[in-house]
């Protein structure tokens, strides 16, 4: 076993990497950005450097010869490389190689076989695994390929060759739309990637995403059985769940041993996904999944992988890497139960799940669940990376108490100082039809306005919310004491777009009279615990001017100065600004153009994805504020429009 390995990476992969090396006695360096300067990675490492000079990943986390350059001076045997970043590149594992330093994934060249899914799905029918009719060759004429889209039949999906998360995927229901939709695939493929080449593919009309874990020692793998991620947005997964509900034992036989076939024919060492589109509409059958790609490294959803088989992946990762030969026999594996996973982010639902950033002021989760996170409170989520806060994790004896404990350490999560999906994801566990099994890529935009409507906010919240502005939670025996009658207090709030007062009149230290509008609540408090008109005071956090209130997946009120309220709130249809720090890709517009809300104006990159930002309203265009290739901050106008 190495005695020292360097993490090539941050946040909660890092975190995660190194828990199991403390676990085996292994010291650890981290390296970081400029932004990471405190982050909790560097604080749970033997050893942390500085590496680049600035906080964009081209900047910092993926200038692999200065990564290997601090392994060696630092005197690390070998270096992880997490997920994302480096750990599917070739060129970094043989530099790694060359360097005298052991990597602590696959080969370059099982990377490389893996690495464009058009050369990777050739290998995977010569191997004898099932693979989706398709075209996936050189030609890469845009006439030729509509030609094959034809031949497939619609609906076809166009797939970037390079890269995943998504980027590079367009899905295309009639002929007539191909030509737009290859281009728009080509342009984003070519900004992600560098590689404009894309694939077609029929589309599975009600797909299924399940993939196989695998992990093989350079000559023989095993599966550690299947994991279901169909519950997708925009291709991004959401929920993760293993093993996958519905499935037969003939059908994981055949998935498992197609996985296997897959990682044996390339010599496969260390952890790795074989990922299938599989078709639900009758049921799950051993003849109805194909491949789609290999993920040559640790997925993001591991975790539900080993709770249900008792593997640590990451420590099976090391002792391979460090020389042993698989840890256990495809025989001595087995499924004990059912886990999901949750992917909580800081996002803002209501505005299209726009990433977001800030403070985390406050963040606790129950101990019922394992909470994989790269953040405390006191940090911050930075625009330059994943807006990832953690990854939700439980485990049950069946599907159904597994789901059960999902959604109750959901609605225990308190997170402060910044918006979240925590909110949609409880509401995705609470789906009937998620519960019923009836999953599918579908099933969220199907039902999203249910999904995303925002929690109700109760009198007794906006009581809780008052109660903690005006500190009135922990009160003394002279609370609400004045000479000739009981205190009378108020204080002006708003959630989200709603500004209230709520006034309060003290008789005693155990009793207040609440009144916002036309609600009237009264809080007793009895033995210590408050209680609001029936309901128990939920947990409360300020942070100067902002309150969360941890009911409803968390509740934010702000405090309102009534002499300073902004008659603008409203916002300047005028005015298109960038929603948060990033670099504008493209500007649409110019001076003079008529154009129709709805209208894309501009496209934002920031948090590793793309944004069009849209006009407001009807308008003319009066000025263009904002260049393709400019790095804008948050707030910044880049469009505006003639006033009406």
């Amino acid at each position: 076993m190495f005695d020292k390995i360097l993490i090539a990476n941050r946040g909660e992969i890092a975190c995660r990497v190194m828990e199991t090396a403390a676990s085996l006695g292994v010291k650890t360096v981290a390296v970081y950005s400029s932004a990471d300067s405190a982050a909790k990675h560097v604080a749970m490492a033997d050893e942390a450097f500085l590496i680049g000079h600035g906080p964009a990943p081209a900047d910092s986390y993926l200038l692999g010869d200065e990564i290997i350059a601090i392994a060696k001076s630092s005197g690390a045997k070998a270096i992880h490389p997490g997920y994302g970043f480096l750990s599917e590149n070739p060129d970094f594992v043989e530099a790694v190689e060359a360097a005298g330093l052991a990597f602590i994934g696959p080969s370059a060249d099982a990377i490389r076989k893996m690495g464009l899914k058009d050369a990777a799905k050739v290998l995977m029918e010569e191997a004898g695994v099932p693979v989706v009719p398709g075209y996936h060759g050189a030609n890469q004429d845009a006439d030729f390929l509509k030609g094959e889209a034809d031949k497939i039949g619609y609906p076809v999906l166009i797939k970037a060759v390079a890269g995943g998360g998504g980027k590079g995927m367009r899905l295309v229901e009639a002929g007539d739309e191909f030509a737009q939709a290859l281009a728009s695939a080509q342009g984003e493929a070519t900004t992600s990637f560098g590689n404009a080449d894309v694939l077609i593919e029929k589309y599975i009309q009600q797909p299924r995403h399940i993939e196989i874990q695998v992990f093989g020692d350079g000559t023989h793998a095993v599966h550690l059985f299947e994991r279901d991620c169909s519950l997708q947005r925009r291709h991004q997964k959401v929920i993760e769940e293993a093993p996958a509900p519905g499935m037969t034992n003939e059908m994981r036989a055949a998935m498992g041993e197609a996985g296997v076939r897959a990682a044996e024919a390339i010599g496969y060492k260390g952890a790795g996904t074989v990922e299938f589109i599989v078709d639900g509409s009758n049921g799950l059958r051993a003849d109805g999944f194909w491949f789609m790609e290999m993920n040559t490294r640790l997925q993001v959803e591991h975790p539900v992988s080993e709770l249900i088989t008792g593997v640590d992946l990451v420590e099976w990762q090391l002792r391979v890497a460090a020389g042993e030969s698989l840890p256990t026999q495809q025989s001595e594996l087995s499924i004990n139960g059912h886990a999901f996973e949750a992917r909580l982010y800081a996002e803002d639902v209501p505005k299209g799940f726009l990433p977001a950033t800030g403070t985390l002021t406050h963040l606790k989760f129950p101990a019922s669940c394992r909470a994989d996170s790269g953040v405390r409170a006191g940090d911050t989520i930075s625009p330059w990376y994943d807006p990832m806060i953690s990854k939700v994790i439980v485990h049950g004896p069946t599907r159904a108490i597994a789901l059960s404990r999902l959604s109750q350490a959901l609605a225990a999560t308190e997170v402060g100082g910044t918006v979240t999906n925590l909110a949609f994801l409880g509401a995705l566990a609470a789906h009937e039809g998620f519960a019923a099994g009836e999953v599918d890529t579908g099933l969220i935009a199907r039902d999203l306005d249910a999904l995303v409507a925002a929690p109700v906010v109760m009198p007794h919240h906006r009581v809780a919310a008052a109660m903690q502005a005006l500190d009135l939670i922990q009160t003394d025996w002279d609370t609400g004491f004045t000479l000739w009658a009981d205190l009378h207090r108020s204080v002006t709030l708003m959630h989200q777009d709603d500004v209230f007062e709520a006034s309060v009149e003290i008789s005693d230290p155990d009793r207040q009279l609440w009144t916002i509008g036309e609600d009237q609540v009264v809080a007793n408090r009895r033995g210590g615990t408050w209680d609001l008109g029936g309901h128990s005071l939920p947990a409360v956090s300020q942070a100067a001017g902002d309150i969360t209130v941890y009911d409803g997946y968390g509740l934010g009120f702000t405090l309102v100065d009534p002499l300073d309220r902004d008659a603008s709130a409203g916002g300047d249809l005028n005015l298109i600004e960038a929603p948060m720090p990033g670099l504008v890709k493209a500007v649409f517009a110019k001076a003079g153009d008529a154009v129709k809300e709805g209208d894309r104006l501009a496209i934002l990159e920031a948090m590793k994805m793309e944004h069009s930002l849209l006009a407001a309203r009807d308008g003319v265009v009066a000025e263009v504020l904002a260049s393709g290739g400019d790095q804008v901050e948050a707030g910044a106008a880049l469009v505006r429009l003639e006033e009406d």
